[in-house]
């Protein structure tokens, strides 16, 4: 159940009779509140006895096998279009914007039925990603009982897992009070990424679960720009063209830091081809299916070209802002995107306070293009009576703020 959004009373408790004093109801004074403010300081929490020391960073030196393609049978097929199932629990449910993010309350992930999993993966297809609150029960065990009703887990090659030692399939994300601020290392658009989208299987449904972070106001927000939105951005020519191009997604680059820094890389680093437009088996649509982080090059056109497309790309998803959603963290708060058709980055800026999150994901089905499936907008239009999207430049509006 999520918190209770509501301000809480300053009034102060008042038992009693009323008394009237010649004619005027004589009330209770109203408390003062007492409010330290300190602009842009959130007070930093301490760890000293920490609860979640067996799931901190570690870096097994162990060698895992090359991975081979396993059955996939997405179960957001299975879900039901208006999402009943998963709703009758539900107290609220509300979108961040048209094009992603949804946030719903009264939800337990720890107790789902097969139905309403079901109708979660549905949602999570349809949205890109799918924001819980305060899931204290979901601990790292029903985490990962959770992805695995979805799909085989991925097991990462260079990142951290659990210290715990039985967690191979969980990523960590972890900086706490002695880390160092990376900002200088990475353009900030170079940092939007889908995960793992090198393997032959990228990822699907996927959970990230912050155990601790800094509080409201203390930084360390995701982001998060859909790719079923990108693809809409393009013209009909553009789309067409990149429906025929294919991209090389390569591990070699967190191969090489991983090394560079002395730590182990658990499987050898591939190269892999993947269309450039996928379409989603449970929604139908069609999306963008890149990220700078791991796309190189784009095969069978010349190299100026190719990094063209790169650099176009990257744009569209770093800086349009209606793609985007913003979340802002909370202890024990669950992000579930579908990695298929989402891109995502962290946010700097938030030392000296610790940040900890558990990470699962699901291996998905091989990214193909079916050519006559459809966009989120050009069914979403049809389907609500809006009109047709201008894209040549005709149009005019005066919206910006």
């Amino acid at each position: 159940m999520a918190p209770f959004l509501q301000e809480p009373s300053t009034h102060p408790a008042f038992s009693g009779k009323l008394k009237m004093d010649q004619g005027t109801l004589d009330l209770p004074a109203r408390r003062k509140l007492s409010i330290h403010y300190e602009p842009g300081r959130a007070t930093a929490e301490t760890h000293d006895d920490y609860a979640y020391d067996d799931l901190r960073p570690a870096f097994p030196n162990v060698h895992w096998e090359p991975l081979t393609e396993v059955a996939y049978h997405d179960r957001g097929t299975k879900g039901d279009p208006q999402f009943a199932n998963l709703l009758s629990d539900a107290t609220d449910i509300f979108d961040y914007n048209p094009k992603i993010g949804t946030e719903i309350h009264g939800i337990n992930l720890a107790t789902l039925t097969d139905a309403q999993k079901d109708d979660l993966a549905r949602l999570i297809a349809t949205r890109g990603v799918v924001f819980f609150r305060n899931q204290t029960d979901l601990d790292i065990d029903a985490q990962r009982e959770l992805g695995q009703y979805f799909g085989k887990l991925h097991k990462h090659a260079t990142t951290s897992v659990p210290r715990r030692g039985d967690l191979d399939d969980v990523h960590v994300v972890y900086t706490d009070e002695k880390s160092k601020d990376q900002r200088a290392n990475f353009a900030p658009t170079f940092l939007w990424h889908s995960d793992v989208t090198f393997e032959i299987q990228p990822p699907s449904y996927t959970s990230l679960k912050v155990l601790t972070g800094p509080p409201r106001g203390g930084g360390g927000d995701t982001l998060w720009a859909s790719q079923y939105a990108v693809y809409d951005l393009l013209s009909p020519g553009m789309q067409k063209y990149l429906e025929g191009l294919e991209a090389l997604h390569s591990a070699q680059i967190q191969a090489d830091g991983s090394v560079a820094l002395g730590r182990p890389v658990r499987r050898e680093p591939v190269v892999t081809k993947h269309p450039l437009i996928r379409t989603n088996p449970v929604t139908g649509w069609k999306s963008v299916f890149f990220n700078a982080g791991f796309v190189t090059d784009i095969v069978g056109i010349p190299k100026a070209e190719g990094q063209a497309i790169i650099h176009y790309l990257n744009e569209l998803i770093s800086t349009t802002q209606e793609i985007h959603v913003r979340f802002q963290w909370q202890k024990n708060d669950v992000a579930f995107w579908d990695n298929r058709v989402c891109n995502h980055s962290a946010s700097f800026g938030f030392a000296p306070h610790r940040r900890h999150a558990v990470r699962v994901a699901t291996h998905a089905e091989r990214p193909y293009l079916d050519p006559a499936s459809k966009s989120q907008e050009e069914e979403t239009n049809a389907r609500y009576g809006r009109p047709k999207v201008n894209k040549d430049g005709s149009g005019q509006s005066n919206y910006n703020d």
